[in-house]
């Protein structure tokens, strides 16, 4: 199954570039904002959950931060990621694995995730996810998804929609306090409308 889902996201990557994909955000405006609130120390373990060729990693780098991760499960999606940020590329961590596979070897202060969750589906999926994150985070926890006013779809895959309500049971079963839910209205670079749920979370002791 995994291999399915690899070939699929290595073909999207391969074939369409950054403003013929729906995900795609000059400024990723709420990730940042969210992370600002957080106020992690610029030493801080940082990952970006399917962060694939994604502008995130641009500006955490300008703004200073030092341990910075992305993993995606597509190496055409990094490798696009690599080529755009040159020299500045060596100094963030990649790491090409589906989230399910990956094995961390360290625990973050802080986890964004704005691409990944909503592609979990089936109940053990989730649980897994949420098993992940439990033991692989020790601070902040960010999560984006599709919200129940969103597509049931992305890049012709299903995904699981979620609302406030359902995105904090999710995660405050896991010991994760919620900080703060937003809704989103994403504009495409082909000009649709997608509404987001991100949730930010503080881990509980």
């Amino acid at each position: 199954m995994e291999t399915l889902v690899k070939q699929h996201w290595e073909h999207i990557y391969a074939t369409k570039q950054a403003h013929e994909v729906s995900w795609t955000e000059e400024v990723p405006s709420v990730s940042l904002a969210f992370i600002h609130q957080a106020n992690p120390a610029k030493h801080a373990r940082i990952i970006d959950v399917g962060g694939g060729d994604s502008k995130l990693v641009d500006y955490l780098l300008a703004e200073g931060f030092q341990d910075i991760s992305v993993l995606d499960i597509s190496e055409a999606a990094i490798e696009r990621a690599k080529k755009r940020l040159g020299e500045k590329a060596h100094q963030v961590h990649w790491i090409v694995s589906d989230v399910l596979s990956f094995q961390p070897t360290m625990s973050y202060d802080l986890w964004h995730d704005r691409a990944a969750f909503h592609f979990q589906t089936e109940a053990d999926q989730i649980k897994q996810y949420v098993d992940l994150v439990k033991k692989s985070v020790n601070g902040t926890l960010i999560v984006g998804t599709f919200s129940t006013e969103g597509p049931a779809k992305c890049s012709g895959l299903p995904i699981q929609q979620y609302n406030e309500t359902s995105m904090k049971a999710k995660f405050e079963a896991a010991h994760f306090k919620n900080i703060e839910c937003k809704h989103q209205d994403h504009v495409t670079p082909m000009g649709a409308t997608q509404n987001f749920v991100f949730c930010a979370f503080a881990k509980s002791a």
